[in-house]
């Protein structure tokens, strides 16, 4: 395919970022990848294993002359980062970023976006629970949505071209008003995330069940929350904090929920379980017919690939 950015920087070489960095060279989309990671070992083993094709020991470094920067850092240090960088920003650039909260990250970067350089936030919904340099693979983002909240006075252009990058990197494209995206990730994968870090930290604390009972009789389900709650801990933090009014909204849904459905068991009423269970299963078939899943006994992910929709 096509160049399309001549020169991309990445700020934060972790699985997003990696990925992209493998997407675009295996398509010839960029002419030149740049990354920066904070950490020295980040950096190391990036240089080590070839992620870019140059890795630069700051992010104002990074950032010289590239067409396209891509903010991969947890979001609560998306301000910071977006000050250090915004006097070395060329002008005409776009940046953007990999965040799970948009709001958040628009209020801390906006601000420090210089006249003449184009915002456009962005958010792919793919990963698996792996982090780092070496947990990146070309087919990431095939199939997955990567949804772009441009904000007010965002130049039509800048966000026509990154939405041709991430169709050419394999992804579905989709625009979305950063409230509302808040809100529908508060659904699909924040509260998810907390229960399932929830009901593994259950297991760590009930005593009458040992730790070895809990690995070696894991179930499937047990089994799902535990490779949710090895995400990166770092990211997570973050991510609650900076959605927690959504976050506490659907979580104060799925406690009402839960209420009921406890209520249900404890009175023996099968036939409002069987009746709840009948509506939530048709929400696993809708995955699967839109392509985000498979049927699949291992719930559709590769050991070689890992190719799991999260945030």
């Amino acid at each position: 395919m096509a160049v399309i950015y001549e020169r991309v920087a990445l700020i934060g070489l972790g699985l997003i970022a990696g990925s992209m960095s493998l997407a675009m060279r295996e398509a010839g989309l960029a002419d030149e990848v740049i990354g920066h990671a904070r950490s020295p070992e980040t950096r190391a083993a990036a240089r080590e294993i070839g992620l870019v094709d140059g890795v630069a020991e700051t992010a104002a470094e990074a950032v010289e002359g590239a067409d396209l920067v891509v903010l991969a850092v947890p979001v609560g240090a998306m301000g910071a980062v977006a000050a250090e960088i915004a006097p070395h920003l060329k002008p005409g650039a776009t940046v953007t970023d990999v965040g799970s909260v948009k709001q958040a990250v628009i209020e801390a970067v906006a601000p420090h976006m210089p006249p003449g350089v184009h915002f456009v936030p962005g958010h792919p919904l793919a990963g698996t629970e792996h982090s780092g340099p070496h947990s990146g693979f070309a087919a990431l983002f095939r199939n997955r949505w990567w949804l772009l909240t441009p904000v007010e006075g965002s130049d039509p252009a800048a966000v026509e071209r990154l939405s041709v990058l991430i169709r050419a990197m394999g992804a579905n494209v989709e625009r979305m008003d950063a409230a509302h995206h808040d809100l529908v990730l508060a659904v699909t994968s924040h509260t998810p995330h907390l229960i399932a870090y929830t009901m593994v930290g259950v297991a760590d604390h009930l005593k009458r069940v040992t730790e070895s009972e809990v690995i070696k009789y894991s179930a499937a389900g047990f089994r799902d929350f535990t490779r949710i709650a090895a995400s990166d801990p770092t990211m997570w933090r973050d991510v609650f904090l900076q959605n927690k009014e959504a976050v506490l909204d659907i979580l104060g849904r799925f406690t009402e929920e839960l209420f009921v459905l406890q209520r249900a068991i404890r009175m023996g009423d099968g036939a409002h379980l069987h009746d709840y269970f009948t509506r939530t299963r048709a929400i696993r078939r809708g995955i699967i017919e839109a392509g985000q899943d498979t049927a699949a006994p291992d719930f559709g992910r590769s050991l070689t690939a890992g190719e799991v929709a999260k945030p």
